[in-house]
């Protein structure tokens, strides 16, 4: 497998835009910004599922 050399640019933080965070509640997707303080604590404490790639 070749690894790829990826440049990241910098930004300036006048250039950079706020990144709006969904995820799925109770069968529906809602914006993270929009729940209560008790959502959000619960939201912070999860433990993400990730799956390993195959060969």
């Amino acid at each position: 497998m070749q690894q790829v050399n990826v440049q990241h640019p910098e930004l300036r933080d006048e250039e950079r835009q706020r990144c709006e965070v969904w995820t799925r509640v109770m069968g529906y997707h809602r914006p993270v910004a929009e729940f209560n303080p008790g959502k959000k604590s619960e939201h912070t404490e999860r433990r993400h599922f990730r799956e390993h790639r195959m060969m």
